[in-house]
C-alpha cells in the first residue's frame, strides 16, 4: 500500500480528490476516489437549498431601470426568497396582467416597460411586502 501511494499520481479538482495508481489489469488506472462519481461538472452537489418564505415575509423592491439594456426601460423586482418554479409561475402571472414580456434572471423578475406602480399594486394584493426603490 505504501508503495502504491508513493508511486500514485494525485489530481485535485474542485470537490474531488482523485488518487491514480498504476494497476496491472485496470483500464483507467483508478485506485481510489473521494467525492463524486467522476463527473467533471457536479454543481448540483454544491448548490444551497432555497428556503421558500411565504409572501408576507418577503421584502421586495420594484425598480425601473435602463442600465445595460440599450435604452429600453425594464421594471425589475428583487428580494425574492422562493424556488425557481414559484418565481416562474409568478412571472407568467405578472406578464399576463401587465400585457408585456419579461424574464427571470438570478431570482429577479424583469418586466419589459415601466410598470412600477401597477406591479406594486399587484404584488401588494398577492400579499407581498413591496416598495418602490430608485427614482
Amino acid at each position: 500500500m505504501i508503495n502504491c501511494i508513493k508511486n500514485a499520481n494525485l489530481e485535485q479538482k474542485p470537490g474531488f480528490l482523485i488518487i491514480m495508481a498504476k494497476k496491472g489489469n485496470s483500464s483507467d488506472g483508478l485506485a481510489w476516489r473521494e467525492f463524486g462519481d467522476g463527473v467533471k461538472n457536479n454543481s448540483a452537489a454544491f448548490e444551497r437549498p432555497v428556503e421558500e418564505l411565504p409572501p408576507e415575509k418577503q421584502n421586495l423592491r420594484v425598480q425601473a431601470t435602463r442600465a445595460g439594456r440599450k435604452g429600453k426601460t425594464v421594471t425589475v423586482i428583487t428580494g425574492f426568497q422562493a424556488k425557481p418554479e414559484t418565481l416562474q409561475a409568478l412571472l407568467k402571472q405578472l406578464k399576463t396582467q401587465c400585457g408585456t414580456g419579461g424574464a427571470l434572471k438570478d431570482s429577479e423578475i424583469e418586466i419589459q416597460g415601466e410598470h412600477k406602480q401597477k406591479l406594486l399594486e399587484i404584488l401588494t394584493k398577492m400579499g407581498y411586502k413591496a416598495k418602490i426603490s430608485g427614482g
